[in-house]
């Protein structure tokens, strides 16, 4: 066994120093000689007992009588501890390609390759719309099923994918999750649903009435307005004194837009809206549905990539 251990731990070393490639090739015939049952060169698995031993005697004379003593049975429990190890390792790496944490899906657990938890932060909606930050909760919870989404902004092209898309225009993590969406929508030619949740109380409501307005007046151009919404500075795009100037900018029908926003009627269905979205039992924004399962927080695009293409085994 310490063979094992030793062309594990010696073939990684060598590839910085030349004088570990020789134990390497000790090791690697070792184990050879073992997996074909032969025994183990002797010498190799002194040389290594020994130097084990050589550094405990001058520390600790009781340890390396207990070392020697129990040397093989020491060697197993460190290789299953590597081994164990070894498996953590690379579920963790796995679940950050596939999740973008270590952990699992929406998970906000510490993450070595996501130290500061960015790929899982939200704006909270569960009642203090000030916070933002990580949230631990799962995503079991979180739903479609019985949700009518029939009101909302969509491109439906008849793809056998959907991706729903629910982001507030004042949430910097939907901000920072929009571009690779639309990115996957466009690559993977995706059905596309986006709702407007306002994560952060009513700031974002009369950008919501303008939006359901738009779409209801000039449809298609809808998506053109929603993405210069989460491109531009949210500061520029909140204050109300700059709307009429952001629908010049698309040359909608002011008075007509201004008329529909402050219309009963819209606020209505807009609520309405809202209402739909927390029977979704969401708890931050963005909560991006693909195919029915649920991504909570801005992922690195290969996450909604490899959800797509089914590459989710866990």
């Amino acid at each position: 066994m310490a063979c094992l251990i030793g062309l594990i731990i010696f073939g990684i070393m060598g590839i910085f120093s030349a004088s570990h490639r020789a134990l390497a090739k000790e090791a690697f015939d070792c184990v050879f000689r073992r997996i074909t049952l032969r025994p183990c060169n002797s010498g190799f698995k002194e040389k290594i007992k020994g130097k084990i031993l050589s550094r405990l005697i001058n520390k600790s004379p009781f340890t390396a009588r207990m070392v020697n003593r129990h040397y093989e049975i020491l060697s197993w429990i460190f290789f299953i501890l590597m081994v164990g190890s070894t498996v953590w390792v690379l579920r963790g790496g796995y679940n950050f390609y596939v999740y973008g944490s270590c952990n699992g899906l929406n998970a906000s657990g510490f993450c070595a390759f996501d130290p500061n938890g960015d790929n899982n932060k939200i704006s909270s909606v569960n009642g203090d719309s000030s916070t933002c930050g990580i949230v631990q909760k799962s995503e079991k919870t979180v739903t479609l099923k019985n949700i009518d989404l029939s009101s909302f902004p969509a491109k439906n092209i008849g793809s056998k994918d959907t991706v729903v898309f629910i982001g507030c225009y004042d949430c910097d993590y939907s901000r920072k999750a929009y571009p690779d969406i639309q990115k996957l929508v466009a690559k993977k030619d995706a059905n596309y649903i986006f709702a407007h949740y306002p994560a952060k109380g009513n700031i974002t409501d009369k950008l919501a009435y303008a939006g359901y307005c738009i779409y209801k007046n000039d449809g298609d151009k809808f998506w053109d307005w929603n993405t210069y919404l989460f491109a531009t500075d949210k500061n520029y795009i909140l204050d109300p004194v700059n709307l009429d100037t952001m629908l010049q900018k698309f040359n909608f029908d002011v008075k007509k837009t201004e008329e529909c926003i402050a219309s009963p009627e819209t606020k209505k269905a807009v609520d309405s809206q809202v209402i739909e979205l927390n029977k979704t039992n969401i708890y931050g924004t963005p909560t991006i549905f693909i195919n029915q399962k649920a991504f909570v927080g801005p992922k690195p695009y290969r996450v909604y990539r490899s959800a797509i293409n089914k590459f989710i085994f866990f």
